[in-house]
């Protein structure tokens, strides 16, 4: 393992040269470019603190913390390969859900404004959002862990979609089952999307029957109610869109022109700007 802080000098200088995803860049002004540490830290899903340690030279990372750096920093294979070698750490990428956003998820978040999208990785979890999707969630979107995860929020509660049991929702999570079935057998050396589904499984008996069903699902356009508790209910047109770079997917949220649901909608947007 090299000698001095070289360490923590590479993920200062990468960290600096990043963008934080849409969504998530923090309120607090900004003195040097690139993302925050609390930015860094919320992607990883460590602390600020530990990122702070990692860039002074205490504290030697795990495996599973560097390729969460990594992706969170949207290192590249090279890159990676360098980050492990500093740790002391044999790069591994073979087998794992790839987290990288690439030019085409950003053209749609840079092109679709005032329409809620997010972009996850092929295991459901969040990687970029625009503020009109962070406005109709209701919740901030800087989470660490497991409640970054769609997969997880929609089998435990934390999405406020909908009413529990309904046939929308059971269509919609029958759809990210048999996704997440996909990519579990495309990835079956991520460590990761085997424990998130062992956990759901153990979690959500609705999960476990499920996942143990052996029809798939492929539908991609859903119609949810968002239970809102500011603006009040409204139905939306829930599109799940796969994006071949990277494996990605945006889902993207849109309203009838003209209806009720969009000017609730809209209606989020304004208040989460009203409240700054």
């Amino acid at each position: 393992m090299p000698s001095g802080n070289d360490l923590g000098v590479a993920l200062r200088r990468w960290r600096e040269r990043a963008t934080p995803p849409s969504g998530l860049r923090s309120a607090a002004r900004r003195r040097t470019p690139g993302m925050r540490r609390d930015e860094l830290a919320a992607v990883a899903g460590v602390s600020a603190e530990y990122v702070k340690r990692l860039e002074q030279g205490n504290g030697r990372p795990s495996a599973q913390v560097l390729y969460s750096l990594a992706r969170a920093l949207r290192l590249s294979s090279s890159e990676y390969e360098y980050l492990c070698s500093l740790a002391g750490h044999v790069p591994s990428l073979a087998g794992r859900v790839p987290h990288e956003v690439g030019s085409g998820a950003r053209h749609l978040l840079d092109r679709l404004g005032d329409v809620p999208i997010c972009v996850l990785d092929a295991a459901w979890t969040l990687l970029a959002w625009n503020a009109a999707c962070e406005a109709m969630c209701y919740f901030s979107m800087l989470v660490d862990g497991r409640d970054r995860n769609l997969a997880w929020r929609a089998f435990t509660g934390m999405e406020g979609w909908t009413e529990a049991g309904s046939e929308a929702e059971a269509r919609f999570q029958q759809a990210i089952v048999a996704d997440l079935r996909a990519t579990a057998r495309r990835y079956p050396d991520d460590d990761w999307v085997a424990d998130l589904v062992a956990d759901l499984r153990a979690e959500s008996d609705i999960f476990a029957a499920m996942w143990e069903s052996p029809a798939d699902h492929q539908d991609r356009h859903h119609r949810l109610i968002k239970r809102h508790p500011v603006v009040g209910d409204f139905t939306l047109d829930c599109d799940i869109i796969t994006i071949h770079q990277g494996d990605l997917r945006a889902v993207v949220y849109t309203a009838e022109p003209g209806s009720v649901d969009a000017a609730r909608l809209a209606a989020t947007r304004a208040q989460r700007a009203h409240q700054g």
